[in-house]
């Protein structure tokens, strides 16, 4: 097992725990020197905030941690692609390494839909390392919306035999 899949087992714990929630099963760490200084997952319905995606509230926590904005030494590692607000965040927090695993080619913005990590005309790249597992990531994520459809239409019918 490479560093990259180790890191990312642990960011899969931290989707389970999102799932354990309610939330969609995403989940983030942040590494610097070998070490993991933030773990987070996703609180959006929880905290009622679209900024909460767990790739967003890890680099918070990491910031603080390192007592910069700065996080030129760091790794992120998240089950699913940045969206547009975290492929964001990665490039303005100097992040030079993300690895996630799967992409997500309706919304993903660090080279799937568009890549703004890799921007030419912002004065920061981020090296992409994608698909790090990526079958184990998006089957959580499957099966996670797969039992949301299942449950909600349970729930319709529920409410048709009712009136």
């Amino acid at each position: 097992m490479t560093s990259d899949e180790k890191y990312m087992k642990v960011a899969l714990s931290e989707a389970l725990k999102a799932q354990h929630i309610g939330e969609v099963p995403i989940g983030a760490i942040v590494v610097k020197n070998n070490k993991i200084i933030a773990r987070a997952h996703n609180l959006r319905e929880t905290l009622q905030d679209p900024t909460a995606h767990a790739e967003y509230l890890a680099i918070q926590k990491a910031a603080k941690i390192v007592g910069s904005w700065r996080l030129e030494e760091c790794t992120l590692y998240v089950t699913l692609e940045p969206c547009v607000m975290c492929a964001g965040a990665i490039v303005m927090g100097r992040i030079p390494r993300l690895v996630y695993g799967a992409s997500d080619p309706k919304g993903g913005c660090s080279g799937s839909l568009m890549d703004l990590t890799q921007e030419p005309r912002f004065n920061h790249r981020a090296e992409v390392e994608s698909n790090v597992l990526s079958d184990e990531c998006g089957a959580l994520l499957r099966l996670f919306f797969q039992n949301l459809r299942k449950n909600k239409k349970i729930s319709q019918t529920d409410d048709n035999t009712n009136t």
